[in-house]
């Protein structure tokens, strides 16, 4: 019976229901660590995320530095 609620609470608020969970996860980060150290924290994840999805897209990481940083920067 919980199987079925839950399934369709998933299907008819998956963004809602994700939106809610992100929002609580954020709000005890700022409780428990303080407001520099979770945005510190969400930079970090945000760049691991960005960097594993290049991976994961078998793009070439030092292409993609060469074109980010200054030109003569990375031989």
């Amino acid at each position: 019976m919980f199987n079925e609620i839950f399934s369709d609470l998933w299907k008819n608020y998956r963004g809602r229901l994700l939106g809610s969970l992100f929002g609580l996860f954020i709000g005890v980060m700022f409780l428990l660590l303080g407001f520099l150290q979770t945005i510190f924290l969400l930079i970090c994840i945000t760049a691991g995320f960005f960097l594993g999805n290049k991976l994961d897209k078998k793009e070439d990481l030092l292409e993609w530095l060469d074109r980010l940083l200054p030109p003569g920067y990375h031989k």
